[in-house]
């Protein structure tokens, strides 16, 4: 690639406001000050390296977890330019580092197409960071300037010269704005082999040099979203061998699409626009769907696959078992909501519709064989739909799923307004037992499952529903499924996993994670699905009763409580819930004043739907594969 562009200098730099407002609501900039934010630091800068890259002018990026836990971000780009700007009268570098909105996003000149979080990127990293170092490689010069907390402490300085070019960044996030400041490698590596997928060719590298953690990834996708898809679905049985691929640019947008159809029974479509994933979808996904249903159903008719008797295909019967990326780059995006995950352009919806169509329309005629495997699974899955539609009406009518008529084996709540109510998933009668006993019986209802629920992982929706575990719970929440499914009317905001603190309680909770995932995603993204942390080991010395929810607090509290002899601390370890009374079990577990819960989230879609796939789907050797390189970090297995 070429690496220059004169036009590339400080007039392209436009200054909108200064940076006083990160650090007093940072929330607002980069989502939170929990892991989440602090990982989002290390993507604004990679984001940068990136947007040069889709300009031409960068091939390689590489990240550095730091043995102090900080962070160092570089590419081989033009470099930030660093002459006097003159708008503002420091150095180009300095507005850029210093001034909220300044950046080569806004003048439509230095970048065409960028991603990064609204345009505010670096400037909020430098704001966020308790020190800050950048240096630039340009015009054979090394320029080196350093921040603290968003403020210069020393002007931009040369250190010699160099024939290389490109930016690099090193920095400390603020202890003072974030809750910790500890970088977990699996999350940067995901989004940074994300990246490498979405910008075909780019070698983007991930090195942790901390004591004990170090290790070293390398992405570099020549396919990249073909790669991607596959990747998607190494765990998956495809139905074709070919990866259904176009890339096309329209009126200065470039929409890039890759799908593949598998045996699975869900849709697996994971949207990006300008490299953010838009969990949300907007009009780039809608535009995708819209021409997925009218192409198939007008070759359906054509070819007799579709009588005129025949409904038409749904949109839900076409993308079953399909895997795609959808990916665009566009000029000016316009994002819904504050964490830009939901694109707004009204004109993308028919650039991504006419793109697609043109290439589906021509794909299924000329491949007629894949258009046979497409045509199958679709049929089969509306007829599998309207099965369940009548498993439904005739479990309604018999009053299964009719909220009036909940499951006998549920002890429900007393209070009546769902944001003050949580519903508790048990496994076995007598850890149900106890949990009845032992609730708040005014805001707290216990549903007991008896053994383990289906994998729906291997299931439709019409045997699901004839398997009693999952309709009571499905009658419990009041929300519905499939279709009918209506997240106003859940009836309990917090529905707790409560399982045995052994192989089989994991089990158990892995299902359930999976029925949720693939049936009720809305219960998960709107953050109403949580897992109980009962405690692994009781303590006792005289009247000194506590609990351990880990072997390292179980050590510390036996030092703790017998300093002198370790011997004399009674400890026991519990199996299940069932060996607690419901005393024990409200202390420890189910009191709001006193529990721990976690939340279950899905930040990274793509790499929960690849675990579970992986951990739940049909093929052996990706299961075995990850067990192996997971095992290392397994906990608390009872053998």
């Amino acid at each position: 690639m070429e690496n220059q562009q004169p036009s590339y200098n400080a007039d392209q730099i436009q200054v909108l406001e200064g940076l006083e407002p990160v650090r007093k609501r940072p929330g607002m900039y980069i989502g939170s000050t929990s892991s989440r934010g602090l990982h989002h630091l290390v993507y604004e800068a990679v984001d940068n390296s990136i947007d040069e890259a889709l300009a031409g002018y960068c091939t390689e990026v590489t990240v550095i977890i730091s043995e102090d836990n900080a962070i160092k971000v570089s590419d081989n780009g033009r470099g930030i330019p660093v002459e006097i700007h003159p708008q503002t009268g420091k150095s180009t570098l300095e507005t850029v580092m210093t001034i909220l909105h300044a950046g080569g996003k806004f003048g439509g000149e230095g970048y065409k197409v960028s991603g990064g979080l609204h345009g505010v990127g670096i400037s909020v990293v430098n704001a966020l960071s308790e020190y800050l170092k950048v240096e630039v490689k340009r015009e054979g010069y090394l320029y080196v300037q350093e921040f603290q907390r968003g403020i210069p402490i020393s002007e931009i300085y040369q250190m010699g010269t160099t024939e290389e070019t490109g930016t690099s960044m090193y920095f400390q996030p603020d202890p003072e704005i974030f809750d910790e400041v500890i970088f977990k490698y699996e999350s940067l590596e995901n989004r940074l082999r994300e990246l490498a997928f979405l910008n075909k060719g780019i070698r983007i590298s991930l090195e942790d040099k901390r004591i004990e953690q170090e290790k070293k990834s390398i992405f570099k996708y020549d396919g990249g979203i073909k790669e991607f898809v596959r990747h998607i679905n190494k765990s998956r049985e495809a139905l074709h061998e070919s990866i259904l691929y176009f890339e096309k640019e329209k009126e200065s947008t470039i929409v890039e699409i890759a799908m593949q159809y598998t045996d699975s029974y869900t849709e697996n479509i994971f949207s990006f626009a300008n490299n953010i994933n838009t969990q949300e979808g907007g009009t780039h996904l809608s535009g995708f769907k819209g021409a997925m249903t009218r192409v198939i159903n007008d070759y359906a008719r054509r070819n007799g696959y579709l009588k005129e008797k025949d409904a038409n295909l749904l949109g839900e019967d076409i993308r079953e078992g399909l895997t795609a990326i959808v990916s665009v780059k566009l000029i000016d995006p316009q994002y819904e909501g504050q964490t830009k995950t939901k694109l707004g352009n009204s004109e993308i919806k028919g650039i991504v519709e006419g793109t697609t169509g043109d290439y589906m329309d021509s794909f299924l005629e000329e491949n007629p064989a894949d258009a046979r495997i497409i045509m199958d699974k679709s049929l089969r899955a509306q007829r599998a739909r309207e099965a369940a539609k009548k498993a439904r009406e005739l479990t309604r009518r018999k009053g299964v799923l009719e909220n009036t008529a909940l499951p006998g084996k549920l002890a429900d709540c007393s209070e009546r307004d769902p944001a003050l109510c949580e519903i508790y998933i048990v496994e076995g009668d007598s850890a149900g037992g106890s949990a009845k006993q032992g609730r708040d019986r005014a805001t707290q209802a216990i549903l007991p499952l008896r053994g383990k629920i289906l994998n729906v992982e291997k299931a439709r929706l019409d045997r699901m529903l004839n398997f009693s575990e999952i309709r009571a719970m499905i009658t419990a929440f009041g929300c519905g499924i499939g279709e009918e499914f209506d997240l106003a009317k859940l009836r309990y905001h917090k529905i707790i996993i409560m399982t045995d603190a052994d192989v089989d309680g994991a089990h158990i909770r892995t299902l359930l994670l999976t029925f949720f995932f693939r049936h009720m995603k809305a219960l998960i993204e709107s953050g109403h699905i949580f897992i109980a942390q009962p405690p692994l080991y009781k303590l006792s010395r005289g009247k000194d009763l506590r609990y351990a929810y880990s072997d390292e607090e179980m050590r510390k509290l036996v030092k703790e409580m017998s300093p002198e002899k370790e011997g004399m601390v009674g400890l026991q370890r519990y199996k299940g819930l069932g060996e607690m009374n419901p005393e024990q079990l409200w202390d420890t577990t189910m009191n709001p004043g006193t529990r721990t819960l976690l939340r279950v989230s899905i930040d990274e879609a793509a790499v929960a739907d690849e675990i579970f796939s992986t951990l739940m789907g049909e093929k052996v050797e990706p299961r075995r594969q990850f067990i192996e390189d997971n095992a290392k970090y397994v906990t608390n297995l009872d053998v």
